[in-house]
Formats: structure tokens, sequence, C-alpha cells
């Protein structure tokens, strides 16, 4: 009889453990939580993601069997770009996936790619991400905002800077960053969009002098000797929102209990990688592995518990690193999270005119369902489906006025 592989034995153990952990015996973990209405009405759920660290709550929860616990079984596709999650979730190959927030709004509104109804079901992360600026201009002083401005001023070419999705939350975050420097990315360099994997492979043969992407792509620019961390993205805005589960308008009316189940289990893993230092190590061990993110350990463990380097000797703890759950004030889907993006996409000219900012964010997040899932899992909830921030500019967003809000900045389109 052949031995089971040590990754099997692994997902057993961690299942255990898990199991423990939420107090369910691995015996019960597989009986659906409840029958009749409550049933999901679709049990086998194909999820999409893209390596990156932050698809981890969507990996963990199916290989903790968390899935199961909720009566539904993930079936986990690792995709090769944003447009293809767009486009898989889009013609119905994928109920659901791991995925950026603007690409959802994006979607929706028909300006990244073809218009279809979506649905924010709940927020995955916050934090997180990083934009990396290529060695080449770090050794010319181009280290941070500032520094790259001056560059720009006194040595003219064409710069070029990589974001992953058109209106997905890197591109936000760069063009933000930028332009709180002066720079306008519309007009003062070259933007293309690339997809996470291949952001260091490009940055190496000299396709660009800066990207925004997601955890580990930054830190294995570094590891690589490539590049540097000029900011972080939660130092351009603290708990910022970031990946969402998204699925298409139509697959949450169509199976509102099989998005619950899934919400629940997921809320349960970002409970679990977030509730300490093992199960972060544990977590990284498995989403490094070929199936998953594929890259070296050492590229996604570090920065999940705030171990931060800069690639030029500087090191420092960041409390405001990656989170899944932080008791749950992670991933309730704000509607002024969803509306952020809007003003955005308003002010960098992707919308011609201002949509319903309000209106529009209430159709696509799910915040009914999502306090049904918070509810079964007691997951606390928020006073309030909008929340204030301050962005590295010093201008605070609170959703009350985002006509007002995407038209006063000095720089844009």
């Amino acid at each position: 009889m052949s031995q089971s592989s040590p990754l099997i034995q692994r997902r057993t153990l961690l299942q255990a453990t898990a199991a423990a952990a939420v107090g369910i015996s691995p015996a019960l973990r597989a009986v659906v939580h409840a029958a009749g209405s409550d049933a999901p009405e679709k049990t086998e759920v194909k999820i999409g993601f893209i390596p990156l660290t932050d698809c981890a709550s969507v990996v963990m929860a199916s290989v903790l069997g968390l899935d199961q616990k909720y009566g539904v079984k993930f079936v986990l596709s690792k995709e090769a770009s944003w447009p293809g999650v767009r486009d898989k979730l889009v013609n119905g190959e994928l109920d659901m996936a791991h995925v950026l927030y603007g690409l959802v709004y994006g979607v929706h509104l028909g300006i990244g790619g073809p218009k279809k109804d979506m649905a924010v079901l709940m927020t995955l992360n916050n934090n997180g991400q990083a934009i990396t600026l290529s060695k080449k201009l770090a050794d010319k002083g181009a280290v941070d905002g500032p520094g790259l401005a001056k560059l720009m001023q006194s040595e003219k070419r064409e710069y070029t800077f990589a974001q992953t999705f058109p209106t997905g939350t890197h591109a936000m975050w760069l063009y933000y960053w930028l332009a709180s420097y002066g720079i306008n990315p519309m007009s003062d360099a070259k933007v293309i969009t690339v997809p996470p994997p291949q952001m260091v492979a490009n940055m190496r043969i000299g396709n660009m002098d800066g990207f925004c992407v997601g955890e580990p792509w930054n830190h294995r620019a570094i590891i690589d000797g490539i590049g540097i961390t000029a900011t972080t993205t939660q130092d351009i805005w603290k708990d910022h929102p970031e990946k969402v589960l998204g699925a298409t308008g139509e697959f949450a009316k169509k199976y509102p209990n099989t998005c619950r189940a899934a919400m629940c289990a997921i809320l349960e893993a970002g409970k679990w990688i977030d509730s300490g230092l093992q199960n972060k190590n544990k977590m990284a061990e498995t989403i490094a592995e070929k199936s998953y993110v594929n890259t070296g350990v050492d590229a996604i463990n570090q920065r999940i518990l705030g171990r931060y380097q800069n690639g030029m000797g500087k090191t420092w703890d960041d409390p405001n690193h990656m989170k899944f759950f932080n008791e749950g004030a992670v991933n309730f889907p704000y509607l002024s999270d969803g509306m952020w993006f809007l003003t955005q996409h308003k002010r960098w000219g992707l919308l011609k005119d201002h949509p319903d900012y309000l209106g529009v964010a209430k159709q696509i997040n799910q915040i009914d369902l999502y306090k049904q899932a918070a509810t079964a899992t007691k997951t606390a909830l928020p006073k309030s489906d909008m929340r204030t921030s301050k962005l590295v500019d010093g201008v605070v967003w609170d959703g009350k006025d985002p006509k007002k809000y995407a038209d006063s900045f000095k720089v844009k389109a």
C-alpha cells in the first residue's frame, strides 16, 4: 500500500487542528449545517483565485475542511490573470472568485470589460500590498514618492509603471500615490497592465520602472535583488479594502444559501489565520505550494507577520500588515469602500459622468447576506454601513459627498 504524501498528511493534520479550534469534531465537520430551506442550493462551488498571499482565507477554508462544515465543497481554480478571472465569472465558468474590489465595480458599470450585474459578498483582506521601484531607480535616489518625483523632473524620459487591472485596486493605489507627489499617471508616465505573478520577471528584464501588486511579489523583488519597497498600501490608506469574494449578481440572487455557506467558511478561515503565529506560518507553508502561489515560503512568511524590509537595509515592524479577519473588522462590505473606487474611476476618466455612487454600492455589496453569515459565525458587525478613513495626502473619505470628493483632486485625468 502506498504511503500518503507529506502534503496529504499535513492537510489531514491541519483539518484536525482547525476542527479542534472551532470546537467541532472532524466527524461532524462534513455534516450539512442546516436542513431544509437553509441548505445550500448548490453544494459544489467553483472558486477562482490568483497566486497571491491574500487568496489565503479562500484556500485555507478548503484545506481545513471548513467549507464542508457548512455543506459546500470548494473546487479551487488557479487563474493566470485578472481579465481571465473576470471572463470566467461573467460567463459562469466560475461561481465566485478571490478578486479585486475595483474589478467587480468596473464590470458592473461596463468600464472593466463586458457589462454584467456583479456582487461583492464580503471583503477578504485589508492592507498588505506595496509599490516596488526598480533597483536602478533606487540607485539614483528614487526610494520613495518625493525621490521619484525629483528624479522624474531631473531625468526626463518615459517612465513605465505597472498595475494589475485598469479598474482594480493596484491601479488605484498606484495612481493615488503618484498623484499625491504631483505625478500625473495619465500624462507624466506610461502605465501598463501585467498579471501579478509576472511582475518580477518583467522588472528583471527592464520592462518597467515600478509596479503596484499584492504580496508576495513585492518581497520577491527584494529577495531577487531587483526592486525596493517604496511604500506599502497601508501607508497610503490604513486598513484599506483589498480583495473581495466576488460573484455575479445573478449567482447571488439564485444561490443565496450557497453564498452564505461559502462566506461562513471563509470567515472562519480568516479568523483561524489571524489567531496567531503558528497558524500564519502553517498558512504560509500551505499557500507557497505549487498548486497555489508557487514561491518560497520565505517570500510569504515575513510580511504576513508585519516584518518588513525595504531592500536597502531598512527593516521595521508594521502593525498594519495584511489582515484577514481582525475581530471581524476586515470582512464587512462597507458601502463607502465600494463608493471610493467609483470616485477614483471618475477622477481618472474611466467613468465619464458621476454615477449614482450610493445606489451602485447598494446594488453590488450584499450587506444583508453578509450580516446573516456574520451572525451565523458570531462575527462582530459594525454600527454603520459606512466608515471614515484618512489617506496619505491627509484627505478624509467618509462617503458623505462622493461627487464633491471625486471633483476635489488637483491631479486628475
